[in-house]
């Protein structure tokens, strides 16, 4: 007489094996197969071709609120972003489906915030998803009962250790650049998770908790379920404070030509709202280009690098449910402090 545990087990391999299969060919259609055509290109014109999110939406920094310049701005970034949301809202409801769940909490759960925060941070680096695209994936994490400081780090790992724009950056910027984003997003991925894990605390939030059993009740005949209600939920709120991000982006982005004079308080400004403006993946290249190029300072720079890609509005709307406000507030004012010192660590470099 066979044992019950048989089918269970072969379940349970069908399914990883079907989450790594899916998941290996998403990101070879979003990500992969793109990043090296565009790495290819680099190599042979080592300059960057293409305009900034912002200005290809036609927004001046500085300029006052308008809803068309928001529409246009929400256009360029969803053409921008559309295929590594496809990938992340199907990779999420994978993760909650397909992926055993006592595998994931195995890897994650560590008896070090720190040790978690470092698994968290490596399995981020193959997505390389923009801080919006991975937060379908973090709100599964945490909905599965990932730990703090394993899923901040993936959701801060993904835009910040992006090794494509690593590369992207050592072949069009000066060396520091790409130094300065590594060792300061090394130190933001694994420190900062671990220190927003001990002071914000590590509980799931009470509405996620109630999802952690029932996401993965049912496994591979909830997928499609679970992924219509994560589109449902996240994809139209999404598209809203994007929108609002765009028509505000003029107040968000106000580092005209002018404010060079504004010294330490031109950092100070970068720091902060490059927390809430969102970019496509590697959209902080061509920004922190155009101002160097208009006279700012390193420090303006290295601080752009951090707070640009690492989070945004929209992305903290996102995982604000999962994660919880306080996780949010604290992540976002590591990041912030990340992106004071890479402004110093590039102004000595």
């Amino acid at each position: 007489m066979s044992s019950p545990l048989v089918p269970t087990r072969r379940r349970t391999l069908l399914g990883a094996a079907a989450f790594a299969v899916l998941v290996v060919l998403l990101l070879l259609w979003a990500k992969w197969a793109p990043y090296t055509a565009r790495v290819g290109e680099l190599v042979g014109s080592r300059a960057w071709s293409g305009s900034s999110v912002v200005a290809a939406a036609g927004i001046t920094p500085g300029s006052g609120p308008s809803l068309t310049a928001g529409w246009e701005f929400t256009k360029v970034y969803a053409l921008a972003v559309w295929k590594a949301l496809v990938a992340g809202l199907v990779v999420a409801a994978a993760v909650q489906t397909l992926l055993p769940r006592r595998w994931l909490l195995s890897l994650l759960r560590r008896r070090r915030d720190t040790s978690s925060a470092l698994v968290g941070g490596l399995l981020s680096t193959p997505s390389m998803m923009c801080t919006c695209c991975t937060a379908p994936v973090a709100n599964a994490l945490r909905r599965s009962g990932a730990p703090t400081a394993g899923v901040v780090a993936y959701w801060l790992g993904n835009p910040l250790l992006n090794p494509a724009v690593l590369v992207f950056l050592a072949l069009v910027a000066p060396w520091p650049w790409a130094a300065t984003r590594l060792v300061v997003g090394l130190l933001v991925v694994v420190a900062g998770s671990a220190l927003v894990a001990r002071v914000a605390g590590g509980r799931v939030p009470a509405e996620a908790a109630e999802q952690v059993q029932d996401a993965h009740d049912g496994g591979p005949r909830r997928f499609l379920p679970v992924l219509a209600r994560t589109a449902a939920w996240l994809v139209p709120e999404y598209l809203v404070v994007v929108l609002l991000v765009g028509t505000f982006a003029g107040w968000l982005f106000p580092l005209g030509e002018s404010a060079r004079s504004w010294g330490v308080l031109a950092v100070l400004v970068a720091v902060v709202l490059g927390t809430l403006l969102v970019v496509p993946t590697a959209g902080e290249v061509p920004l922190a280009q155009g101002l160097a190029t208009a006279g700012f300072g390193p420090a303006v720079v290295g601080a752009l690098l951090i707070a640009l890609p690492a989070v945004s509005l929209p992305s903290a709307v996102m995982v604000v449910g999962a994660l919880g406000r306080r996780v949010v507030g604290w992540t976002v004012l590591v990041v912030a402090a990340g992106a004071v010192v890479a402004a110093g660590l590039l102004s000595v470099l």
